[in-house]
């Protein structure tokens, strides 16, 4: 029997999208009645999202999916701030040409997931932030802030538990993202806020003022940080940011970086990121031994499909097929054998690249590395530390790359 009676929050149930929420039977009520409005905020620190925001995009898409209308908030607005959550220090602060540009990278990415010829809006928080009168504003929704309760949140206790200033600018930001909710409410309908599970604490601020300021029943659903089965953030490679813009990620690095998905999060990824039917998911989470290869395969082509269209993840699948698998392509390139086992064991990137003569020396090998040149199984390498075991392995090899001509493979002996 089902635990909701909405598609909706049975499907993020089942998928594993929720960590928590402010009145689930209440929200759930809402969804099942129809026409659910709900957003996300995102504000515009650079010119792409990532796969860390990937999560919180697939919840919008399946709001829409369910019959939901979902809201992406850009943060037109508040990035002229910067959310100091769980920061060390202050963001540097962008003029107006910098965030304009942001946005439409960012609004680009939006564009692939939802359908904003229907339900879908996309609304700048700019609209109301931008023509607030100060003085007014505090009068008016300042006094519902307890400074007492701020200064207990998680994530200024941190910057000040470590002496580090937190700006009366930054300091503001809680009280206009909460503003945003009001807003929202009062333009759109808008009775649910989603977001990470670290933005709990701004949700439910936006929870109070909605309903102190506007007479709103509104709702919270935060979703689990996510990190991989060793502990590795989402979004993060030894090359930088995982981005959702072809620009910033081509397609078949996007692939790769799905492809090299440990064995652990396969199941649970195809849950998240992708829409294949539940039994589906099953059976291939299911596979074991180098058969798990080809759930990795199936869950890299789909994600790519969603983020950058069928055509491109097909032909990013052929690119990887024809160079880890196809003989006659890996024929032609040069190869050199490991012992088994030093690979058991762990072989590190200098001596690789010195054996397989892409560097004549440990210190040529890690200018090669510092100047962004070298590449493992396509994904970019920045850890002249970096140590490599038979499970990096991809379909038996192990490619190395200097540069766009120079490639070797590692195969163990």
């Amino acid at each position: 029997m089902s635990a909701y009676k909405s598609d909706f929050l049975n499907t993020l149930s089942e998928r594993g999208f929720i960590y928590q929420g402010s009145d689930l039977s209440g929200l759930d009520a809402v969804a099942a009645a129809g026409g659910l409005t709900a957003y996300i905020g995102y504000d515009a620190t650079a010119p792409s999202l990532h796969v860390g925001h990937l999560l919180q995009i697939m919840m919008l898409r399946w709001l829409e999916k369910t019959g939901g209308r979902p809201i992406a908030l850009m943060g037109g607005g508040t990035t002229r701030i910067g959310d100091p959550s769980f920061r060390d220090d202050q963001r540097p602060l962008l003029d107006a040409a910098g965030i304009a540009r942001n946005l439409e990278g960012i609004q680009g990415v939006f564009a692939k997931y939802l359908d904003f010829s229907g339900p879908a809006r996309m609304v700048n928080n700019a609209e109301w932030l931008d023509e607030l009168q100060y003085i007014d504003f505090l009068r008016d929704y300042g006094r519902h802030f307890s400074v007492n309760r701020m200064l207990s949140f998680e994530s200024v206790k941190q910057r000040l538990d470590r002496d580090q200033s937190l700006s009366f600018l930054e300091f503001n930001y809680m009280i206009l993202q909460a503003y945003d909710f009001v807003e929202l409410y009062r333009r759109y309908g808008c009775r649910l806020q989603m977001g990470g599970s670290d933005q709990w604490g701004n949700i439910v601020n936006g929870i109070e003022l909605t309903r102190r300021t506007a007479d709103g029943e509104v709702f919270a659903l935060t979703s689990p940080l996510l990190t991989t089965a060793s502990g590795a953030k989402m979004g993060k490679t030894a090359g930088g940011a995982v981005w959702l813009n072809a620009e910033m990620k081509s397609p078949y690095e996007f692939w790769q970086y799905w492809r090299n998905t440990e064995d652990g999060d396969v199941g649970r990824f195809l849950k998240l990121f992708t829409e294949l039917p539940m039994d589906e998911i099953a059976r291939l989470a299911a596979l074991g031994g180098s058969e798990i290869n080809e759930a990795k395969k199936v869950l890299a082509t789909e994600v790519t499909a969603l983020c950058h269209g069928r055509a491109a993840a097909l032909e990013a699948q052929e690119t990887a097929r024809t160079t880890f698998e196809d003989g006659a392509l890996a024929d032609n390139l040069p190869s050199i054998t490991v012992p088994a086992a030093e690979l058991a064991a762990g072989v590190g990137i200098l001596t690789l690249l010195v054996q397989a003569g892409l560097a004549g020396s440990n210190g040529e090998a890690r200018r090669h590395i510092q100047g962004g040149a070298v590449r493992v199984n396509d994904a970019a390498l920045t850890d002249d530390r970096a140590q490599f075991k038979d499970g990096d392995l991809r379909d038996g090899v192990l490619k190395l790359s200097v540069g766009r001509k120079k490639h070797v493979l590692v195969r163990p002996a």
